[in-house]
């Protein structure tokens, strides 16, 4: 499972068995049509499974995540997940 940072400043989250592979299709415009249209990518952030179950639905889940969140897990500040993990409707 793999954070990719576009041009933009956007995240693409991803799962692959091949990371190098799938980083040389993102850059050449041939990943996924959300990275083709934000070149080019930085990986920012790498999780390893032993099962693509795992690491897919790892994916799923950081996908949901705001953007802070995933900000948060990129550098590292775990400490932080459980404060950002506080939904928006929750917040008074």
């Amino acid at each position: 499972m793999y954070i990719l940072e576009c041009s933009d400043g956007s995240y693409y989250t991803g799962s692959t068995n091949n990371l190098d592979r799938r980083l040389e299709q993102h850059q050449n415009g041939d990943g996924a049509n959300f990275t083709k249209k934000r070149l080019p990518v930085n990986l920012v952030y790498v999780e390893e499974f032993d099962r693509v179950d795992q690491a897919f639905y790892r994916e799923k889940q950081i996908q949901k995540w705001r953007r802070e969140k995933k900000e948060a897990l990129i550098q590292n500040s775990h400490n932080k997940l459980p404060e950002l993990a506080i939904a928006y409707r929750d917040l008074k």
